[in-house]
């Protein structure tokens, strides 16, 4: 599998193509030039990195940063093992000072710990991608880590909600049917810090968040954890996804009229959960609006900050 994903990733770099979900489970970030697959393991962390950047304000560009890292230490996951006594996402070492190994393995402390070097680093924003993980890694091949900084830099505008709805998953074989919700909001708060999340009936659940772009933060670890949660339905700012029809990503179920249809996130077919999201003439830029804004924000720009109340997002469980 891991193969398959690098190889396609160099192909799709070079010819500018577009991914094509397949049967399984799976999830996909959507860029401009190209497309990045991942596993559903991988984008799970990918979206916990993302919380605790937003938790921290940490700016985009050390959330590319951070996923070079991971990507190159471990290939984004949370590893038990490493060189010598090296573990977790980031293969830190416990005799570095960086933690217990306990503490290492929990993606959430790593993450923290990784962006508190990273922070600590003098310009780091005005650095190149490799130059910036190694000051923080010490790292014997610091070059190796330039290899991932395209990848990376797609990534992060999809899970830091800068490029809204462009992170989705599929899961072939339906999510878990026990309902977590308890759990699920835990495990959000954890990540992203103090969210304000309602239970409004059985099985639905409220986010509120700050801005949009928090928003889809949020929505993308809410996708990327559905089946550990039993999640069937997220709906926020006029798009839908659902486990069931998965594969065909964020489907736009309200909006502005005349928006384009026909591609992954952009359909106009009615999903559950609709009524609870608005329309993105609500205080959110058109998915072109904030595509032309990130395209603008210099490296080391800080994600947005809320100018108006943003309605919550809507999460069924199963």
């Amino acid at each position: 599998m891991l193969a398959i994903i690098i190889g396609f990733l160099a192909f799709s770099k070079a010819k500018h193509v577009k991914f094509t979900p397949a049967i399984g489970t799976g999830c996909l970030v959507r860029g401009q030039g190209f497309d990045v697959p991942l596993t559903s393991g991988q984008a799970g962390l990918a979206a916990i990195i993302a919380g605790v950047a937003r938790r921290r304000a940490m700016p985009v560009r050390a959330v590319t940063i951070a996923y070079a890292a991971a990507l190159q230490e471990s290939d984004l996951a949370d590893l038990p093992y490493g060189d010598r006594d090296s573990v977790g996402i980031f293969q830190q070492r416990p005799s570095q000072g960086w933690g217990t190994r306990q503490e290492l393995l929990n993606p959430v402390f790593a993450t923290t710990r990784f962006f508190g070097a990273l922070a600590a680093i003098p310009g780091y924003q005005h650095l190149l991608v490799y130059q910036a993980a190694q000051d923080v890694q010490r790292s014997a091949d610091g070059y190796a880590y330039s290899q991932y900084s395209g990848q990376g830099t797609v990534m992060a505008a999809g899970f830091t909600g800068q490029r809204p709805h462009d992170v989705w998953c599929w899961y072939g074989g339906g999510v878990r049917r026990a309902q977590r919700l308890a759990a699920a909001g835990d495990q959000l708060r954890a990540a992203f810090g103090g969210l304000r999340i309602r239970h409004v009936g059985d099985p639905l659940m409220h986010v509120q968040v700050a801005s949009v772009a928090a928003g889809w933060a949020v929505a993308a670890w809410l996708v990327t954890h559905a089946y550990s949660f039993g999640i069937e339905n997220v709906s926020f700012q006029g798009y839908s996804w659902t486990a069931a029809r998965g594969q065909k990503g964020w489907i736009r179920v309200a909006g502005p009229a005349g928006a384009k249809r026909g591609a992954p996130g952009t359909r106009g077919t009615a999903a559950p959960g609709a009524s609870a999201a608005s329309p993105s003439g609500t205080g959110s830029p058109g998915h072109r609006g904030v595509r032309h804004q990130a395209s603008r924000a210099g490296a080391g720009s800080r994600q947005p900050a809320a100018r108006r109340h943003v309605a919550p997002l809507a999460v069924t469980f199963g």
